[in-house]
């Protein structure tokens, strides 16, 4: 491809230890690093905006700065845009939300730890007291979306505008369709604490997990997340039954308490103070995220939420363009803010 000769942001690293995640159940590390990028000529001495780019399942900050042969790196677009004049001064943060399971999806779970208040209790402060800001966005894709949306909708006082790009939401169709693999590969490994076991040498071994682990683990995490129990195996709350694969009612209902699309009407006070929500999907999303996205959008929509909606298309893979649209939308958003 034909990269830019625009001068890139600059990645700085911050390094700090967490007290919120002490003590978490996966002895996942304290020790973190919250990357920061900025613009390659520097910050003014005024405030500036700063966006928080969550990442998706299985991802983490410190990722988002990998070179790709195929497409721009986050430095080089967001040089380009800087360029271009589309984005000004800015500040955009990486944090490392990772867990052992693949992902917190920037929630508080006793099964996985406290996520959202290391974001928003630790990260947050620690970015202001290293830079001059004047208002806080928040965006991302897939999980990262997810988060973005739900956090801005709990915490609009911190964050003043949210871009969610395909966003895990209509949770009958993005997760049903994982659980019969869930339990294929849980009993093709001889049952759950086998399935812990193998999973543990996976990542004693250093290696990412593929193939059926990619849907199976995802189903796992999600209930780390979303139904979290001390009295479970693990600390967590499956959503089927093991030998049947029947749905667990009272489980699944705890699950779709924290679908976006159910809890529109309960979001939508808190988004309404936003300078701006920004919802696309692609028509071809794998995960079926299409229809819950235009669920979401209706919802808005008869709530009374302001919020910019869009499809393009695509499927759910290889979408960075799409920063092309939300980064500008939200620079301008905080600007205002």
């Amino acid at each position: 491809m034909h990269r830019a000769v625009h001068p890139p942001f600059q990645p700085v690293e911050l390094r700090h230890r967490s007290r919120v995640l002490e003590g978490n159940p996966w002895d996942d590390p304290v020790e973190r690093s919250l990357w920061v990028l900025v613009p390659p000529d520097g910050l003014p001495a005024e405030p500036v905006p700063c966006i928080w780019l969550l990442a998706g399942f299985g991802g983490t900050g410190a990722r988002l700065l990998n070179y790709d042969p195929w497409e721009e790196t986050l430095p080089e677009r967001l040089g380009r845009l800087y360029a271009q004049g589309r984005i000004g001064p800015v500040i955009v943060a990486l944090p490392d939300c990772f867990t052992y399971l693949g992902g917190s999806q920037y929630l508080n779970s006793p099964a996985v730890g406290r996520y959202e208040d290391y974001l928003v209790q630790e990260l947050v402060p620690l970015l202001e007291g290293r830079y001059r800001v004047r208002a806080h966005g928040i965006a991302g894709k897939s999980s990262g979306g997810y988060g973005a949306l739900v956090q801005a909708a709990r915490h609009p006082e911190v964050f003043r505008a949210c871009a969610c790009h395909a966003g895990d939401m209509a949770f009958e169709y993005c997760y049903l369709p994982d659980f019969p693999k869930f339990l294929r590969h849980v009993h093709q490994l001889g049952g759950l604490d086998a399935y812990m076991a193998a999973y543990r040498r996976l990542r004693d071994r250093g290696e990412e997990p593929g193939g059926p682990w990619h849907s199976s683990l995802n189903v796992l995490a999600m209930a780390a997340c979303y139904s979290p129990d001390p009295a479970e195996p693990y600390g967590i709350a499956l959503p089927v039954e093991l030998e049947t694969g029947a749905l667990r009612p009272a489980v699944w209902d705890r699950w779709l308490a924290m679908d976006p699309v159910r809890m529109a009407p309960r979001m939508a006070e808190a988004l309404r103070r936003l300078r701006l929500v920004y919802v696309d999907c692609g028509r071809q999303d794998e995960f079926h995220l299409i229809w819950g996205a235009r669920q979401l959008h209706r919802a808005l929509e008869g709530l009374g939420v302001p919020h910019r909606y869009e499809e393009f298309d695509g499927g759910h893979f290889r979408i960075a363009h799409r920063y092309d649209v939300s980064l500008p939308l939200l620079y301008r958003a905080l600007v205002e803010a």
